[in-house]
């Protein structure tokens, strides 16, 4: 292992000696996991170490990394990032000198500023800036390397009539910043020489974040083809895509993946020796994918259109779309009675824990039995799934949650907005996620509860509880109605008794919620009666 500068490391990338090879996984950083790379290097902390593999083999590589053009790799051996793509290519984009973007360029993720003169050093001092022109204080990253840049801002300081005064001690503090980017050291393990197989295991065991490189990206590296334009993750990015584009939103890469090595005939999707499936799937990837992105299609529409599923984060599991692909793939066209068999299998594993916490004997059984019900040799059982109670807390992490959300969009149907015109509910779903779910009253120790959030915008300082009760008579009851409040908890509301509006809405919404999963379940499907203590 060695240890470079940090300007040393982005010299690498800027001449073409370090390059990123293009079966790495997009750039996905949020905005905020930049700025905290920041404050980490800011307080002197190790940010981990860069992983590269130096060969003189030629890989597909990426000729722009984070929006910048870098040059040709040069001849001789080149250096391969294999970890550490999202930490360096935040810095390359942020440090390197790059033009103004425009007001509304996605380039502008990449200007970070840090404030200067703070009063408490133990805030966050990084942060992104809107469309206008910074203030003086705000150091641009994109100045600290290159000294014309430095001095400008500089200057800046001292002609600014919000910062003249105190120049000389904001140029001093910019100054200091500086130095500790500059002089931030980070180490770099060079692997030599070998082939891509032995490249991957060692990242595997070896990189600095403690995880093992995610499967996708191994087989990614695995069965890449010189000859391709496209590597696996660049065809699960493209399957992502057209379901996104469906209107169904973002799925993730996993489960992607999954339904491809299921396809193949693998059953342990989470844990299969991934270099011998690259091995038996490297020549026949293209048709696998293709066929995986048609099957996932059509699971999809099966799951918006007959399992009431309208956006892609409601779906309970992730685990229950890779099946649905996989069926999905050997019975495109299902009889009327399997697509019923589907949707009943669908609400049970969503209200039962066959999948929660990413069980992989539970998985590898369910896809067996996925495979043999969808050629016609067996049928979906429920025995031995137990509905889980209603859980008291609003987390859409949790799959019974979601599945409870998914159950209350069905039951109630269209909702009204304050004006008694009906909601774009699905719009608004997709556009703002969980944010949809607002609370309706505060101030009350079950105010987390599941039962106290329904989909209602209101205007701007609003609060949901003044919007209902300031409501028309006209419109109070077809807007309470339409959104699943019932009588007794609206008088509870009306006359501000909060936990028994609370106590109210969750009593009718629970029962409501197990005489349909009665009706779905039958007498397969039966209730866990655990206390919750485990006692």
């Amino acid at each position: 292992m060695e240890v470079l500068l940090l300007e040393q490391l982005l010299d690498e990338v800027r001449a073409g000696r370090l390059r990123v090879p293009r079966f790495q996984r997009p750039y996905v950083w949020h905005p905020h996991q930049m700025l905290d790379l920041y404050d980490s290097i800011e307080r002197g902390y190790p940010i981990g170490s860069i992983l590269v593999w130096e060969t003189s083999r030629s890989l597909p590589t990426l000729d722009r990394v984070a929006g910048i053009e870098v040059p040709p790799a040069p001849d001789g051996p080149v250096a391969y990032l294999l970890d550490g793509h999202q930490r360096l290519s935040t810095l390359f984009g942020t440090l390197v000198h790059r033009p103004e973007p425009a007001g509304t360029g996605r380039d502008r993720q990449w200007w970070i500023y840090r404030t200067l003169g703070a009063p408490d050093q133990r805030d966050l001092l990084f942060q992104h800036w809107g469309k206008h022109a910074p203030p003086a204080d705000l150091l641009p990253m994109q100045a600290v390397l290159r000294t014309v840049d430095f001095l400008a801002h500089a200057r800046r300081l001292a002609r600014d009539p919000t910062t003249a005064g105190n120049s000389d001690a904001l140029v001093d503090e910019a100054e200091q910043v500086a130095q500790r980017i500059k002089a931030y050291k980070i180490p770099v393990i060079r692997l030599f020489g070998g082939d891509l197989e032995h490249a991957v295991e060692a990242f595997s065991r070896v990189n600095s974040s403690g995880r093992q490189i995610s499967p996708d990206q191994m087989v990614s590296a695995l069965t890449y083809q010189a000859e391709h334009d496209e590597t696996l993750t660049d065809r699960i990015a493209s399957i992502r895509e057209s379901i996104a584009d469906s209107g169904f939103g973002d799925v993730a890469a996993e489960p992607v993946f999954q339904t491809i090595v299921a396809i193949t005939g693998e059953d342990d999707v989470q844990g299969a020796r991934w270099t011998a499936l690259a091995d038996r799937v490297g020549k026949t990837l293209d048709g696998v994918v293709a066929q995986a992105e048609v099957a996932l299609h059509r699971a999809v529409r099966f799951l918006r259109y007959e399992a009431g599923v309208p956006v892609a984060w409601l779906v309970p599991y992730p685990q229950q779309l890779v099946l649905l692909g996989l069926f999905f793939h050997h019975r495109p066209d299902p009889d009327g009675a399997q697509g019923r068999a589907l949707v009943r299998w669908f609400w049970s594993t969503s209200w039962s824990t066959v999948f929660v916490g990413g069980n992989a004997f539970q998985l590898r059984r369910a896809l067996h039995q996925m495979r043999a019900f969808a050629n016609g040799k067996a049928e979906l059982s429920l025995q031995g799934q137990y509905a889980q109670p209603l859980p008291d807390r609003f987390d859409t992490e949790d799959g019974r949650v979601r599945a409870f959300l998914l159950w209350e969009l069905n039951h109630f149907g269209q909702r009204y907005g304050l004006d008694g015109e009906p909601i774009e509910l699905v719009d608004l779903l997709a556009r703002s996620g969980p944010a949809a779910y607002r609370r309706i009253v505060t101030g009350t120790r079950d105010a987390a509860n599941i039962a106290n959030r329904i989909v209602l915008p209101t205007p701007p300082g609003a609060s949901v509880r003044d919007a209902l009760r300031n409501l028309p008579l006209k419109l109070l009851r077809p807007v309470t109605v339409s959104h699943g409040i019932p009588p007794a908890a609206l008088a509870q509301l009306l006359a501000d008794h909060r936990d028994g509006f609370i106590r109210e809405r969750t009593a009718a919404l629970v029962g409501l919620e197990q005489g349909f999963i009665q009706e779905i379940g039958g007498e397969d499907l039966t209730w866990d009666t655990t206390p919750e203590d485990g006692s």
